[in-house]
C-alpha cells in the first residue's frame, strides 16, 4: 500500500511540472505578445535553470552513493535518448499551432512526439524521490509530507523551466487567435509526459536501488543534452535580430537561472 501512495505522490509532482507549463500562457492574458529579447531571456533562465538542477542536484546526488562507474553509463544513456528522440521529432514536422487542427490519429502522434521531448524532465523528477520513505534520507516538510530535499529542488525546479516553455509554445497559438484558456490547456498538455516519466523512473530505481547512480546520471545527461540541443538554439532563433544575435540575454538569462536554483541546492 505504502509503495501505492508513494507512486501517487511520484505523479503529483509530476503533474505539477505539467501544469506549470500552463503559466506560461497566462501573461497573454493581458499582454498581446513578448519581445525577442524576453524570449532569449526566458530561455536563459530555463538553461541556468536546468544546468543547475542537474550538476547540483542529480549529478552531485549520484555521486554521493559511491562510485562514478554507473553514473557515467546513465549521462550517455540520457545523451542517448534525446539523440534518439530529435530523429524521431525530425522525421515528423509538428508544431503546437496543428494541436488546435489535429484530429485524433494526429493527436496521438504529437503526443508520442512530446513524450521524447517531456519523458527525460518526467525522469529527472521521479529519480530525485528515489529516497521517499526510507530511513536516514533527508527530508524537508512540505504540507505535513517529509519529503526528500532533492525531490522538492527538482520539482520547483523543473516547475520553473516549464514556465518560459509555455511561453513558447504559446506565442504560435496568439498568432492564430487561439483564445487564452486553449493556450493554457494546449501548453499544459505538451507537458502531460513528464508525470508518466516520473512515476516510471521512480518505480525503477526503487526496484532496482544499485542502479541509482545510473538513473541520476541519466536523467542528468538528458536535461543538459536537452539544453544544448534545443534551449540553446531556441533562443538563439529568437535573438538573430538582436545585437550580438542575443547572446548578451541568453547569458544574462542563464546566470539568472543558476543564482535561483543555487540556493535552493544547498538548502
Amino acid at each position: 500500500m505504502a509503495l501505492v501512495e508513494n507512486l501517487v505522490l511520484v505523479f503529483v509532482a509530476g503533474l505539477i511540472t505539467a501544469l506549470a507549463t500552463g503559466l506560461g500562457a497566462i501573461p497573454f492574458f493581458v499582454v498581446d505578445d513578448f519581445s525577442d529579447r524576453w524570449n532569449v531571456a526566458l530561455w536563459g533562465v530555463a538553461s541556468g535553470i536546468m544546468i543547475s538542477a542537474s550538476l547540483f542536484g542529480l549529478v552531485r546526488e549520484g555521486l554521493a552513493y559511491g562510485s562514478s562507474i554507473l553514473l557515467v553509463p546513465g549521462l550517455l544513456a540520457g545523451v542517448v535518448l534525446v539523440v534518439v528522440g530529435h530523429r524521431v521529432v525530425d522525421s515528423y514536422d509538428h508544431h503546437p499551432e496543428t494541436f488546435e487542427e489535429a484530429d485524433f490519429k494526429k493527436l496521438v502522434l504529437i503526443l508520442g512526439v512530446l513524450t521524447i521531448h517531456s519523458f527525460p524532465e518526467g525522469v529527472a523528477v521521479g529519480v530525485s524521490f528515489a529516497e521517499l520513505g526510507l530511513a536516514g534520507a533527508e527530508t524537508v516538510t512540505v504540507l505535513g509530507l517529509g519529503l526528500p530535499v532533492l525531490a522538492v529542488f527538482m520539482t520547483v525546479a523543473i516547475s520553473i523551466h516549464n514556465v518560459p516553455e509555455g511561453v513558447a509554445i504559446s506565442i504560435p497559438l496568439r498568432t492564430l487567435g487561439i483564445s487564452e484558456w486553449k493556450m493554457v490547456w494546449w501548453a499544459v498538455f505538451s507537458s502531460l509526459p513528464q508525470p508518466i516519466g516520473a512515476v516510471v523512473a521512480f518505480a525503477f530505481v526503487r526496484l532496482a536501488r544499485e542502479f541509482l547512480p545510473f538513473g541520476f546520471g541519466f536523467a542528468a545527461g538528458a536535461m543538459v543534452y536537452l539544453v544544448v540541443t534545443e534551449f540553446v538554439p531556441e533562443a538563439l532563433e529568437y535573438g538573430r535580430d538582436l545585437p550580438d544575435g542575443g547572446r548578451r540575454e541568453l547569458v544574462t538569462g542563464a546566470v539568472a537561472g543558476v543564482l535561483l536554483m543555487v540556493p535552493l541546492a544547498f538548502v
